[in-house]
């Protein structure tokens, strides 16, 4: 499985910021696909995960203001982060699991990208 992730950059407290990622390779049993990030200094953390069937989980720091998609093919998912704070700055990972979503807050995704980093200038 491989995991092509985009949309990093540098914004404002207030701002918004849209990460997407694509998963190929032998993804055809593939049920999550989502985002954890690491903050300097923290460990890594689940951001919000999106299962096949619909389901979602979302940070409880992020509810409200975070919002995960996937698209029809079920291969790419989108996070659109608005009202972001700088609490919010870390490297966000896609990440990928063919295991149930509710398995993944307790036992983190068997697959991750590269990470991109996202920072929030106060």
């Amino acid at each position: 499985v491989q995991l092509q992730a985009s949309g990093g950059d540098t914004v404002q407290t207030g701002g918004s910021l849209r990460l997407s990622c694509t998963a190929s390779g032998k993804i055809w049993d593939m049920n999550v696909l989502g985002w954890y990030r690491q903050a300097p200094g923290n460990q890594r953390e689940l951001v919000a995960v999106f299962s096949r069937g619909g389901s979602t989980r979302y940070n409880y720091s992020v509810k409200g203001r975070f919002t995960i998609s996937r698209d029809n093919d079920a291969n790419t998912v989108h996070l659109e982060m608005n009202n972001m704070m700088p609490e919010d700055t870390a490297v966000y990972y896609c990440t990928s699991s063919f295991r149930p979503i509710a398995t993944i807050e307790s036992n983190p995704p068997e697959y991750w990208g590269q990470g991109t980093l996202v920072t929030v200038s106060s």
